[in-house]
C-alpha cells in the first residue's frame, strides 16, 4: 500500500465531534508535522465558486445561502444533522471533491523537502471510508468520553443537549472507532496531560519516519 521508504511518514488524525482533534492537530503541526486540513478544504469547495457550492445550493434550497451568498453552515448542520439521507446526499455531493484535494495536498507537502510526517487531519476519516486510498502508515484517534463530548458541544455551538446528543448519533461512536486505531490520544483528561501524549506521539512518528529513510531502515 505505501509508496517506499523515501516518502515522508502518513497519519491520519480523526476522531469524534467535540473530542479535541482540533487541540491535537495544532499542537503536531506546532511540533513539525506538515497538516492536511479536511475540514477547511471542505469550506473551500462549498465556498462561492468552490466545486460543490452550485450542486449543494441547488440540492438545498435558498434557505441554506447567508445574505452574501456563502453558505450557511449552521442551517446547512441543522439539515443534515437532523436528516441520514440529507447528510448521504451532502456526502455524496461534496466528498469527491474533497477527496481529491486531500490526495493533491498530500502530494504537495510530500514534495517539499524536509517533511517528515504528513497528518491527514479528517474529522471523519472512519464514518465514511476505510482510508486505503491515502496510503495511511498509521490512524491516531482522538478519544473524550460522551458526556464531555456534550458539555463542549452544547458550549461551543450553543445548542441544545438534544440537539447535541443528535450529532453525536449521527457518527461513528468513538469507543468503535478506538478499535481501528494505531494510537490514541486520550484528551478525558487536563489540556496537560493531552499535551504530553502529543509530545510522545510526535516523538515516535518521527523517530519512525527517520528509521525507514536511513539505510538500514527499510
Amino acid at each position: 500500500m505505501n509508496a517506499g521508504p523515501e516518502r515522508p511518514l502518513r497519519i491520519a488524525l480523526t476522531g469524534g465531534i467535540a473530542s479535541g482533534k482540533s487541540t491535537v492537530a495544532a499542537a503536531l503541526q506546532a511540533a513539525g508535522a506538515a497538516i492536511v486540513d479536511a475540514d477547511r478544504i471542505a469550506r473551500e469547495v462549498t465556498a462561492p465558486g468552490g466545486a460543490a457550492y452550485a450542486d449543494v445550493v441547488a440540492a438545498f434550497g435558498p434557505a441554506i445561502v447567508a445574505p452574501g451568498g456563502a453558505i450557511d453552515r449552521k442551517a446547512l448542520g441543522r439539515r443534515v444533522f437532523e436528516d441520514a439521507s440529507a447528510r448521504e446526499r451532502l456526502n455524496a455531493l461534496t466528498h469527491p471533491h474533497i477527496r481529491r484535494r486531500i490526495a493533491e495536498d498530500g502530494a504537495r507537502l510530500a514534495a517539499i523537502p524536509g517533511v517528515e510526517v504528513i497528518v491527514f487531519d479528517i474529522p471523519l476519516l472512519l464514518d465514511t471510508t476505510d482510508a486505503r486510498d491515502l496510503g495511511l502508515d498509521g490512524i491516531v484517534v482522538v478519544f473524550a468520553p460522551e458526556d464531555a463530548q456534550l458539555e463542549r458541544l452544547v458550549a461551543r455551538d450553543g445548542i441544545s443537549r438534544e440537539a447535541a446528543r443528535r450529532r453525536l448519533a449521527s457518527q461513528v461512536p468513538l469507543r468503535d472507532k478506538l478499535a481501528r486505531a494505531d494510537w490514541v490520544i486520550d484528551n478525558s483528561g487536563p489540556p496537560e496531560a493531552t499535551r504530553v501524549q502529543v509530545a510522545r506521539l510526535w516523538e515516535e512518528l518521527r523517530a519512525k519516519a527517520r528509521a525507514r529513510r536511513s539505510p538500514s531502515g527499510g
